[in-house]
């Protein structure tokens, strides 16, 4: 299969360098082991509260990630055109179909072209043999390092990523794990998201919009890691800030089975209980198969999405009034941020233990401010592009 053209754990130096003061929340209890199960992982553990829901806390959180995010250095300036100079990468997405990593991957490639260096996605359709064959393909052709983006688990590839390694390559995790959980020994990098926290967020927005009176159908994927800590931020958040006035429905749906199963669980779901009034898609891409089925159903206007990622197309639902709210990640700052980390990596320089990227509320009020269609890196501000810029000694 041709590669498409598309485009030790970190350490913890990065504290020293910064605090993370854009979207670092309540720190969760150590996260359970990898292998855990998400029921086991949903098990209550939180402390008593005083008057619920508490919407005040709630209207201060989403406030908080109402304002457009501010540029601060995740570490040390370095010269990146010098050090990194004929350098290879190979991305392998967790599907190249899913517009969320495709876009990272499109603006990783853009910009490691400015800074003089190669950057290649392996094109794959969600399948452990496709990437298999990717790191394969990576060893073959002598690149420098192989990153697996968005949901590559590398539990699945530990033959081929020892091989990888033997062969002289670095192996890097993006965007995969959250903060709280074990990263993988035999990983060089891991940049991981506090997707626990954004599920907090999400809690508090449909708390607050529905006066702690939630009535949720939570889709995810237990496939891929970071699920069950983001799924538990969300349930533990309405038992926190909302109590007995909250509830919801979880729905599995695993990353190949999207365009099959989310429609019509979700419908069935609707159809069931004529009281649920949010849907909450973890990953926004999961979106395109929600929206159908509150329409179907005749439940537009009385069932409301809300979501994380801010992949462009969602943010375009958002100003078509099909999608409620998106808490956005620029894919621009995200893609400058892996590769900040991947190239202090690359070139020997200290690294920091998470991923460098604010978190941005797109609703009704500023979705327009994205563009028409939205842009990957539209609406957040551009004090990232100059920032690292600055940062990598780029003019």
């Amino acid at each position: 299969m041709p590669c498409g053209r598309s485009a030790q754990p970190g350490s913890s130096t990065g504290t020293q360098w910064r605090e993370h003061t854009t979207y670092r929340g309540r720190t969760l209890a150590a996260a359970a082991a990898v292998g855990m199960s998400l029921t086991a992982f949903l098990a209550p553990s939180v402390p008593a509260q005083n008057k619920l829901p508490d919407l005040d806390y709630a209207k201060r959180i989403i406030a908080k990630h109402s304002q457009l995010p501010t540029f601060t250095p995740p570490g040390p300036p370095f010269d990146a055109k010098k050090c990194i100079a004929g350098k290879k990468v190979l991305s392998i997405p967790v599907s190249s179909a899913n517009p969320f990593t495709k876009n990272i991957d499109i603006a990783e490639t853009t910009v490691a072209k400015q800074l003089g260096f190669e950057w290649v996605e392996w094109q794959n359709q969600a399948r452990p043999t496709q990437w298999v064959q990717g790191i394969e393909y990576g060893i073959n052709n002598k690149f420098d390092a192989i990153d697996l983006l968005g949901g590559v688990n590398p539990a699945v590839l530990g033959p081929q990523i020892a091989a990888a390694k033997k062969a002289g390559l670095q192996v890097f995790t993006s965007h995969f794990n959250d903060t709280t959980q074990k990263l993988d020994p035999n990983i060089d990098l891991s940049l991981p998201v506090p997707y626990h926290y954004v599920g907090q967020v999400l809690a508090d927005w449909v708390i607050l919009k529905t006066n702690g009176k939630v009535n949720a159908v939570i889709v995810g994927s237990d496939e891929i890691l970071p699920t069950a800590p983001f799924v538990k931020g969300i349930t533990d958040e309405l038992k926190t800030r909302c109590g007995p006035g909250c509830r919801y429905t979880y729905v599995n749906a695993p990353v190949p089975e999207w365009a099959t199963k989310i429609q019509p669980s979700v419908q069935s779901t609707l159809i069931a209980d004529p009281t649920v009034n949010y849907v909450i898609p973890i990953y926004d891409s999961m979106s395109q198969f929600v929206i159908p089925a509150i329409q179907i159903t005749g439940r537009k206007g009385k069932v409301q999405i809300a979501t994380f990622n801010g992949t462009p197309f969602v943010i375009d639902a958002i100003q078509r009034g099909d999608v409620e709210m998106d808490i956005g990640e620029s894919l621009g700052w995200i893609a400058r941020s892996v590769l900040d980390g991947f190239m202090r990596k690359l070139c020997g320089l200290p690294t920091y233990g998470e991923l460098y990227v604010p978190f941005y509320i797109f609703d009704a009020s500023n979705a327009k401010k994205a563009g028409t269609p939205a842009d990957y890196d539209r609406g957040y501000g551009d004090q990232h592009v100059a920032g690292y810029n600055a940062l990598w000694g780029v003019k």
